[in-house]
């Protein structure tokens, strides 16, 4: 068995070398996830489910510390409510999945399985807004999705997924707009702050917003391929919806008005994310703020002594708290078994204790970020191990923010600009026109759109594909 384990860590191929591999191997041999019997769904392992629910434990709290409140919509949308709004619907049109019977009877009409819920929320907060005392409504929904993919990968694009999407309805336009603001500030919060996955935030293009809404905004990640991630996004509904599902309320004024909505959402792709950016060629490398065992404790006992054991018990007990700890007490594998797994499964911290270190009172800790070891007495390994925790999460978001920086270019000109996209090394950050015919034109040159829209351009500038006047700062890319 301890052969067989070693030669399933051996099958990583190099991050370097092939990078898609390598994340494919890691899902799978980490323990994440598992192949469905339906082309393109996955299995979400316990392992995985862990770090997802510590992920979506973070967006939760500051969702209902904003004032929101969790909610469930049916997985099945009629097909005359999914068309009122025709924007939305034809945006959606080619990954919708439809159910056409039932019972063993065909349907007469059409359910489409959600794609996302604005079809159906927006009917039911027709039925429940009809003053301004109504208002806001700040809903939020965890649920699964439906998008009919064509090319899948686990967690980065998946024909069913995991998500929130939050739906509110607001009395003015600025209300939305100040809604849409702040959860993409959360959204970005989560990512730096406990996934420490650097993010770009900033306003979608017409091209590449939500359909049927005004704007969208996103946060964005570089991921090691130079390919960006779109981690998370908000929108601008305007009364897009509120008009296509007669959302309407009597103001102040006693005037009959539609209501201003916003939507916003993540989904497990930001999971994908943190596995890509973190990870090295040993597996997985996890912050502590989303690792399900923050700390392994590793006992390595020597035949005819028996107080290493009781020793390692009783330290884990003392560290569990200030940190989510597990005791590998695994009688059939050995202790370099186990420094594999744990290293490939991305345990932040891995403290040893053998018969020595027990006789000499000091413990062994090992990071997961660095691969250094370090040996410590025994009376200070709790202080160590909290310190050492903050210091781990720090250096992740510090180490994939250098690397995100260096790998963001600036280009001003034709040349430079369309030399730095055909290279896929990163962000491009460029003076644009904001022409939609000019993103089609440069994605069909080099596969790179606009991500986000970081303000305007410089007083003067031009273009850096089309030489037209410039009116905005543009990071471009490709993506996932």
């Amino acid at each position: 068995m301890k052969e067989a384990a070693k030669k399933e860590v051996q099958r990583i191929p190099p991050k370097a070398a092939d990078l898609s591999e390598w994340y494919t191997q890691v899902c799978l041999q980490a323990q994440l996830a598992d192949y469905a019997p339906v082309r393109g769904c996955i299995v979400m392992r316990p392992y995985a489910y862990a770090i997802w629910e510590l992920i979506t434990a973070e967006f939760d709290r500051r969702f209902k510390a904003t004032g929101h409140q969790n909610a469930y919509f049916p997985l099945l949308i009629p097909e005359s409510l999914l068309v009122r709004e025709a924007e939305h619907v034809e945006g959606f049109a080619p990954e919708v999945a439809w159910v056409t019977e039932g019972g063993g009877e065909r349907l007469t009409e059409r359910l489409a399985i959600r794609p996302t819920s604005e079809a159906v929320i927006g009917m039911m907060y027709a039925k429940w807004i009809q003053s301004h005392r109504d208002l806001p409504v700040l809903i939020n929904q965890w649920a699964n999705v439906v998008r009919w993919e064509k090319a899948t990968r686990p967690f980065l694009r998946t024909l069913e997924f995991l998500w929130q999407e939050g739906h509110t309805a607001h009395a003015t336009r600025e209300e939305a707009a100040a809604e849409v603001q702040q959860m993409l500030e959360i959204y970005r919060e989560v990512a730096e702050d406990v996934l420490a996955l650097p993010v770009i935030s900033g306003r979608k293009s017409e091209n590449e917003k939500f359909a049927g809404a005004l704007s969208t905004y996103a946060i964005e990640a570089l991921m090691p391929d130079g390919k960006a991630l779109q981690a998370g996004t908000s929108h601008e509904l305007g009364q897009n919806f509120a008009r296509a599902y007669d959302i309407t309320f009597t103001d102040v004024d006693e005037q009959t008005k539609h209501v201003w909505t916003t939507s916003w959402g993540v989904s497990w792709r930001i999971l994908g994310g943190l596995i890509m950016a973190h990870g090295d060629d040993n597996g997985l490398v996890l912050p502590p703020a989303i690792a399900p065992h923050q700390v392994v404790v590793v006992p390595i006992p020597r035949k005819g002594a028996d107080d290493v054991l009781p020793a390692a018990r009783a330290l884990a007990d003392e560290l569990r708290g200030s940190a989510r700890v597990h005791l590998d007490d695994r009688a059939e594998q050995t202790a370099p078994w186990k420094f594999n797994e744990w290293e490939l499964r991305g345990v932040p911290v891995r403290v040893e204790l053998g018969k020595r270190d027990v006789d000499a009172q000091v413990v062994t800790i090992a990071r997961r970020d660095t691969l250094s070891r370090e040996t410590v007495p025994r009376a200070e390994a709790g202080a160590r191990i909290t310190a050492l925790l903050a210091e781990i999460q720090a250096g992740l978001l510090a180490r994939a923010r250098a690397d995100r920086d260096a790998r963001t270019i600036v280009a001003r000109d034709h040349a430079s600009f369309l030399a730095a996209l055909r290279a896929q090394q990163g962000f491009v950050v460029a003076p644009w026109c904001e022409d939609a015919a000019c993103e089609l034109e440069i994605k069909a040159q080099t596969g790179a759109v606009t991500r986000v829209i970081k303000g305007g351009a410089e007083s003067g500038a031009s273009c850096a594909f089309c030489g037209k006047p410039a009116k905005v700062t543009a990071y471009f890319a490709r993506s996932y």
